[in-house]
């Protein structure tokens, strides 16, 4: 089992930045595809961006791309959301996902773990 500790969220202006951390714990990282996801209030959560098992390979959602940049660091089992020049737009929670089966370009939600989320809200 695995689980997974979002943090690093917060208030911040449009044009601002933030930087969230999703630790996790219970089985080895480098074996799961890690994730992070979004959900504004009213709205179906979407996929935000994706890493692969190893951080060679990158996806992110047409929206934050040039403007987020998701890493890894598998010797701290934790996986991390730069995020720059943020928007209103951008607000929402903001979810860390792990699967040891779904790939790192998949944008399908069904990931096993999830974490329960960090709200991120940006104002104008």
């Amino acid at each position: 089992q695995v689980q997974l500790v979002e943090s690093g969220g917060g208030l911040v202006q449009a044009g601002g930045s933030l930087r969230l951390s999703c630790a996790a714990s219970g089985r080895t990282f480098s074996d799961f595809t890690m994730a992070w996801f979004r959900q504004a209030p009213g709205k179906e959560r979407e996929f935000v961006a994706a890493i692969s098992r190893s951080g060679g390979s990158t996806n992110y959602a047409a929206p934050v791309k040039g403007r987020f940049t998701i890493s890894r660091d598998n010797a701290k089992s934790t996986v991390y959301l730069q995020m720059n020049s943020l928007q209103p737009e951008d607000t929402a929670v903001y979810y860390c996902a792990a699967d040891a089966v779904i790939v790192y370009y998949s944008v399908g939600g069904r990931y096993h773990y999830w974490g329960q989320g960090t709200q991120v809200t940006v104002s104008s």
